[in-house]
């Protein structure tokens, strides 16, 4: 039972840490919420729709970025997309550079947009790989009894 209770205690460390470093915001405290015993597994799917929705978003600006002539209301519209699930996910960082994106989109500034791509990209592997780290630790606690 030590164990167990290690493990937990390392969970709560963990998830304070990412709050406190701004990967996540309330609106991930909400969601948890929004878990009960008969939708168990409800943050790990909504969090991984999230996944897959911002790597195809993510593929989509890249792809839109890479285009001789930038359409920027295309761009924007993705930007626009990720920005919203990253915020109902409480995705901070990530969100907050959809934010600065958005703004370089609206002036039609190319070297902004690359800036702010590269930038949502590092910040989206960061927060999924912290995630990802999370949703193990929770399953390490769950085979240990807790």
């Amino acid at each position: 039972m030590d164990g167990l209770v290690q493990l937990q205690k390392q969970l709560v460390d963990y998830t304070a840490s990412l709050f406190h470093e701004g990967f996540l915001d309330d609106q991930f405290n909400q969601l948890q919420q929004l878990q009960d015993e008969s939708n168990p597994d409800f943050v790990v799917e909504v969090v991984t729709l999230f996944f897959e929705d911002a790597e195809r978003l993510l593929n989509e600006l890249t792809k839109t970025l890479g285009q001789p002539s930038t359409d920027f209301k295309k761009l924007d519209a993705h930007v626009h997309q990720l920005k919203g699930s990253s915020s109902s996910i409480g995705a901070h960082r990530v969100h907050r550079i959809c934010i600065s994106f958005r703004n370089s989109c609206e002036e039609q500034n190319v070297e902004g947009c690359l800036k702010n791509l590269q930038q949502v990209t590092h910040e989206y592997s960061l927060v999924k790989s912290k995630l990802e780290t999370l949703f193990r630790m929770e399953q390490q606690i769950l085979a240990a009894g807790g």
